[in-house]
């Protein structure tokens, strides 16, 4: 991500800093909000607080925000679009490609709880990471308990990836099942699995190999 631009709390207080970081960075911004906000449907859809009915629909609002993020992130790591094999190529190498393939393919299907727990713990990491840099423009001993806590989760990353890699392989077979069941699309499985291959691929997820 872009980290370029740092400002102290030096002009207009700490909060200040916070605002100028978040205005200088703004495509980073708009991701971290998506993460947030997907984080968050991702939340009420694994714990369906206000009613099974509208956990289903957290459950697209999460793939839809996730599917935003990664094409924002696409869209940073490739900003120059060309209408070309080599620039496909390289974008199918994007571990924000292949999320965004996966958002596709899970969105309008029967809601899996598997299958939100990459894109949630994947937004969580991610937002964990820019709430860090937020704090650090704020002020270098802002909001401790906070700090604290992002620690902690970055302290448990190795572990969240190989939880996400675990997760991935373990959905072939549940799209097969919902096939059977009547619950999936017969080119679900087909497509899923040319999702695997990518994660196989990944350069920035060693754990999927």
């Amino acid at each position: 991500m872009a980290d370029s631009t740092q400002n102290g709390p030096g002009q207009g207080g700490a909060g200040g800093g916070a605002v100028q970081f978040l205005m200088a960075n703004k495509l980073d911004t708009a991701m971290w909000i998506s993460r947030l906000f997907t984080v968050y449907c991702s939340a009420l859809f694994v714990l369906p607080l206000l009613g099974l009915h509208e956990a289903a629909s957290f459950y697209q609002r999460a793939l839809l925000a996730n599917a935003l993020t990664s094409a924002l992130r696409l869209h940073q790591r490739l900003p120059h679009f060309q209408l070309s094999r080599a620039f496909l190529a390289q974008a199918l190498l994007e571990d924000s490609c292949h999320y965004l393939l996966y958002s596709l393919i899970f969105v309008n299907s029967y809601p899996v709880t598997m299958s939100i727990f990459p894109v949630l713990l994947f937004s969580l990491l991610h937002a964990a990471t820019y709430t860090k840099k937020v704090l650090d423009a704020r002020s270098s001993n802002s909001l401790p308990f906070l700090r604290n806590l992002l620690e902690k989760l970055n302290a448990n990353q190795q572990n969240i990836l190989k939880f996400i890699a675990c997760n991935e392989i373990f959905l072939m077979p549940a799209t097969v099942f919902m096939l059977f069941s009547g619950q999936g699309s017969l080119l679900q499985p087909f497509i899923y699995y040319r999702f695997l291959t990518l994660r196989y691929s990944s350069r920035r997820n060693p754990y999927c190999r």
